[in-house]
């Protein structure tokens, strides 16, 4: 049933957040013209938008009957009529299934991977990848007014034009194209989720807008008020995008290669981002085993990606190149055999479509039998006379990293020197990966999807046959030993994935209701008092007040006795207009200009007053704003600390205390606008 989560979203702080830690933006000076990103056209009749349309209309189905299920088990446990009860325990059969009819169906979309992969000619092992997460328009309109109106205390229809701004944003941000432009659109959004939730997020107050997402595998929708939410699921789709991106590029040149590696790395970041710092999801794709699976998985990929440019790179056939080869493809077995672990955990094994882990075990056994065919091309191919252009160092050093171990009774430099041993070796290493092939086509075999996929079929009955044809070739029919079991080869690789944290510093926004003043001032979490309009004349010893500070310029202090105290100025108020004229965003020297010019007539200067008297509340507003701060330093907390523990920044359903700490500092800077931390030199006028 798509209800309000009893468990909101809260926002704590990381330790260790600066001052500097917030979005990349333009100037404020700058004017603002909106974004200039734009989603893809939705009624476009591509593969991908007719996969994105079914996976939404599959949602919304799915979100009918479940609130169908909640309705009709209410009424089953309140009704005392037997006749009732049996009715609705007949409609209850007929909702559940139709609820595995359409979860079955959403599955089978996601198991859908061909429409992600590449348009080229090139035989290449499919990539897993991702759908993203579907949600509803949401309507700022009304609550973003109403909060413009009782907190800023400023007339909202003028602020129309932004709030379509950002509307248009989310749609737009509905429908990503899958290319750089639509990963800077979904990462604007993002940014721009940074300025919202300063502007319009209170402490004890919520903006009261819902926020409706769908789980990206069973479509079960989760609904909640919390920002972070919202946060979270457009990260969660950045991810996806990336994988979507990685899963479309061209792997058989070296360049397309590099840029799916990219593309994995940036999703395993995203998905590693996630997973560190949300914590107890509302849905499932979101929980730490999900992520966790899906990190692996990138990282996976990003490994067998590694191989194939290590098998376009190796060009020659020297015995060296060939364990490289074999050591290589074991190393990809080993990753996708620890993500088929992980797709198998209980909490897991029901979530993960079928196709996934079917694809996930038959690659494990794929690179598993190539392994060990490089493995005996090695031993087979190339004789002692053959490897004399190789230093016979280099080659007894590689061929001793080769095994994780070897049977007794024997020696590698034997074997190497002994021709008919160096032939059963092969025959050995040549049998387990028929034999890995065999596994990895039965695997195949079973799953209907992988079935369709004429491509994966194509590569695993080639390499099959090209084993079995060399297995053939080393067959003796006086060999009437027993071929022995070919020893487990040590998975080693030239190239470790990297797990690339999302680059939001690269895309610069402008926070789209600027006009509305500078955050460190007219934010969601300052409290202040009504603006006040003073009526100022010059005397002949001036306006009697001292002003410091840039946007908004701070009134340091009045003369006693002066005009300024007469007409009602106070130290500590802001002045935020003069003559009519907004200067929230002032400079210092504009203020002074402004004032200067009115020359011997009277001059109304527009205040407002920041409220103290609840500094335990605004000490805990500044704190999660400087949580806000950390949460969009994204780069700098992933790659400038790494190896280091950091704490969750963004969690579901509990609060962290804090010490206070360094918060005094933070608190002086924010509200209070400590004069220590002002540039400009305090002037009297």
């Amino acid at each position: 049933m798509e209800e309000p989560a009893t468990r909101e979203l809260e926002l704590t702080l990381s330790d260790g957040a600066s001052d500097d830690d917030m979005p990349a933006t333009l100037p404020t000076d700058c004017g603002h013209s909106g974004s200039i990103r734009k989603g893809c056209d939705p009624f476009a009749q591509t593969q991908r938008s007719k996969l994105q349309h079914r996976r939404a209309r599959i949602n919304q189905q799915i979100n009918k009957e479940m609130r169908m299920r909640a309705g009709a088990e209410n009424l089953f446990r309140a009704t005392t009529n037997n006749k009732v009860k049996e009715t609705v325990a007949l409609e209850l059969s007929f909702v559940n299934s139709n609820l595995q009819l359409l979860k079955e169906e959403l599955e089978e979309l996601n198991s859908n991977m061909e429409i992600y992969q590449t348009d080229s000619d090139a035989i290449s092992v499919p990539m897993i990848p991702l759908g993203l997460k579907e949600t509803k328009e949401v309507d700022f309109t009304v609550p973003i007014q109403d909060f413009i109106c009782e907190h800023y205390g400023e007339d909202s229809s003028q602020y129309d034009k932004e709030i379509k701004e950002l509307i248009d944003l989310r749609q737009a941000m509905r429908t990503p194209s899958r290319n750089q432009a639509g990963l800077e659109l979904l990462m604007e959004y993002y940014n721009q989720l940074y300025y919202l939730d300063q502007r319009f997020f209170s402490a004890h107050k919520n903006l009261g807008v819902y926020f409706h997402w769908y789980d990206s595998l069973t479509g079960v929708p989760s609904s909640q008020r919390a920002l972070a939410f919202e946060k979270g699921s457009v990260l969660f789709n950045i991810g996806a995008l990336y994988t979507q991106i990685g899963a479309r590029q061209d792997r058989s040149a070296a360049d397309g290669i590099n840029k799916a590696i990219d593309a994995f790395q940036r999703a395993a970041g995203a998905f590693n981002y996630l997973k560190e710092n949300f914590s107890n999801a509302p849905s499932l794709d979101m929980s730490a085993p999900s992520l966790s699976m899906l990190v692996r998985l990138m990282v996976a990929q990003v490994q067998e990606c590694v191989f194939e440019r290590t098998t376009i790179t190796t060009q020659d056939t020297k015995f060296t190149s060939q364990l490289q080869l074999a050591q290589e493809a074991a190393q990809v077995s080993d990753v996708y055999s620890l993500v088929h672990q992980t797709m198998t955990q209980p909490v897991m094994k029901d979530y993960v479509p079928f196709s996934w882990a079917a694809m996930v075990q038959v690659k494990s056994e794929h690179f598993r039998a190539l392994s060990h065919y490089y493995a005996a091309a090695a031993l087979c191919d190339h004789t002692s006379s053959s490897d004399g252009d190789e230093c016979e160092k280099e080659v007894d050093k590689a061929f001793l990293k080769l095994y994780v171990n070897i049977s007794s009774g024997q020696t590698l430099s034997q074997i190497l020197e002994d021709p008919e041993k160096r032939r059963k070796l092969g025959k050995a290493h040549l049998r387990s990966a028929v034999m890995r092939h065999e596994e990895a086509m039965r695997v195949h075999s079973l799953c209907k999807v992988l079935r369709k996929m004429d491509i994966l079929q194509d590569v695993l009955c080639q390499m099959h046959k090209l084993s079995l044809e060399k297995y053939l070739e080393l067959d003796r029919e006086d060999d009437f030993d027993e071929t022995a079991e070919a020893p487990e080869i040590q998975a080693h690789t030239q190239q470790k994935p990297d797990i690339t944290p999302p680059g939001f510093f690269t895309v610069q926004v402008t926070d789209i209701f600027q006009r509305l003043g500078p955050l460190s001032v007219f934010c969601a979490r300052a409290r202040w008092g009504p603006t006040r309009v003073i009526c100022l004349q010059r005397r002949e010893g001036g306006m009697g007040l001292t002003l410091r500070g840039d946007s908004p310029v701070l009134v340091a202090g009045v003369v006693p006795g002066g005009c300024a105290e007469e007409a009602g100025l106070r130290e500590g108020d802001y002045i935020v207009a003069v003559d009519g004229q907004d200067c929230k965003w002032a400079k210092h020297g504009e203020v002074v200009h402004m004032l200067k010019s009115c020359n011997d007539r009277e001059v109304q200067i527009s205040v407002v007053t920041l409220h103290s008297h609840d500094i335990q509340v605004e000490r805990k507003a500044v704190m999660l704003s400087h949580c806000s701060d950390k949460e969009n330093s994204r780069q700098r907390l992933l790659g400038g600390a790494k190896g280091q523990s950091s704490a969750s920044l963004l969690n579901w359903n509990r609060k962290k205390k804090r010490e206070g700490s360094g918060v005094t500092k933070k608190l002086g800077s924010t509200f209070s606008l400590s004069f220590g931390n002002i540039r400009d030199a305090e002037a009297m006028y």
